[in-house]
Parts: structure tokens; C-alpha cells; sequence
């Protein structure tokens, strides 16, 4: 697994389990680079090692979402990982059996983005920046909370949830380093033009 800090910019494209190769080829060929695979029950090693091999191809990097075996065995770039399971967890452990990889934990407010960078996250996600309909039960922060988040947070910062290409951005402007989405590209009827769009809204091209 390698580190690739650095690159832990721009649209952050979540996959789910159904499809993901094909979506990934998609988001890839409108020039993504960032991926999560996030195929909860459904998640299996062969999908994952694919999405890994590909996007190491790619000069693409692929996070696994909550589940630190599947990462290892994977060889995915990461882990990404919720609130929750960060207060249950042994993060030292964790930290320490990620090695140098990616570290991303989940945050809804400043404290929580400081106390992540101090148990060795890469970067944090902050959310739910705007309504959406991908998480039930979520907390809003608005485009005011992120920008509390990033004015914390040692380490670069995810705005996810209820991102589109008209809030894209928007959510650059308040200080976030990448934009994760999932609908806006999941429920796509073409996956490669709204990754497109999406890219060049952040890019400010739109």
C-alpha cells in the first residue's frame, strides 16, 4: 500500500458495488483520480483488487471504505473509515497496520478534524455538507460548517454529501481539497458525462 498524499485533491468519486468497474472506466476517462469502493455487505476482494489494478494503471488512487482486511488483502492506496468506527477502534492499530497508506477519517466539526489529523489521519471528510439522500439521519453543516472544519483541520479536507455540479464549486471555494460524491455520479444516466461535469466545475470550466 502507498501513500500518495499529494494527490489527495479534486473530485473523490465513491463507488458502490454494483457496477463499479464499469463506472470506474467512465470516471477515469473524464479524468478522476481519486476513487473510494464502498460496496458495504456486497464488497468482495476480487472487485476490490480489480478497482486497485486498474487505477494503479491509471496513476489513479483507490481507497476501501470501513473495512481494514479487505484494504490489505486489496493492496488498495487506503482506508477510509466513519466517526464511529474511530471511537470504537484501536486507530494506533489501525495506523499502524495501514503503514504509510491513506488514512481518511469522517468529521462533522473542528474537534473532531483535530483529533483525527492526531490519530494519524491523511485527510478528513467533513459532512453532510448540503441535504442528501445517500445517508438518512445525517446532521447538516452547510458550506459555513465546512469552512470551520478546514479552518481546523491540520490535514486536507473532503466535503461530502449533497455535492452536484452546481455546488461543486462552491464547496473549492470554502477552503475543501477534494469533493466526494456519490449520487451525482452513481445516479447518473451517463457516468462519464457527469464525472465530466463535475471535473470541469471544479475546475471552474463550467
Amino acid at each position: 500500500m502507498n501513500a500518495l498524499g499529494p494527490r489527495l485533491a479534486g473530485l473523490y468519486v465513491i463507488l458502490g458495488h454494483a457496477g463499479a468497474l464499469g463506472r470506474l472506466e467512465a470516471c477515469l476517462d473524464a479524468g478522476v483520480r481519486l476513487f473510494q469502493y464502498r460496496g458495504k455487505a456486497e464488497a468482495t476482494l476480487e472487485t476490490a483488487r480489480a478497482l486497485v489494478e486498474r487505477c494503479r494503471a491509471a496513476g489513479a488512487l483507490l481507497i476501501v471504505n470501513d473495512d481494514l482486511g479487505l484494504a490489505l488483502a486489496a493492496g488498495a492506496h487506503g482506508l477510509h473509515l466513519g466517526q464511529e468506527d474511530a471511537e470504537r477502534l484501536d486507530m494506533a492499530e489501525v495506523r499502524r497496520r495501514l503503514g504509510s497508506a491513506v488514512l481518511g477519517l469522517s468529521t462533522h466539526d473542528g474537534d473532531q478534524a483535530r483529533r483525527a489529523a492526531a490519530l494519524g489521519a491523511s485527510y478528513v471528510g467533513a459532512g453532510c455538507t448540503f441535504p442528501t439522500q445517500s445517508k438518512k439521519y445525517v446532521v447538516e453543516i452547510g458550506l459555513e460548517g465546512l469552512r470551520r472544519i478546514v479552518e481546523a483541520s491540520p490535514v486536507p479536507v473532503a466535503a461530502i454529501g449533497g455535492i452536484n455540479v452546481e455546488n461543486v464549486a462552491a464547496v473549492r471555494r470554502a477552503g475543501a481539497a477534494m469533493a466526494a460524491v456519490i449520487g451525482a455520479v452513481g445516479h447518473a444516466g451517463d457516468t462519464r458525462a457527469a464525472a465530466l461535469r463535475l471535473v470541469d466545475a471544479w475546475n471552474g470550466r463550467a
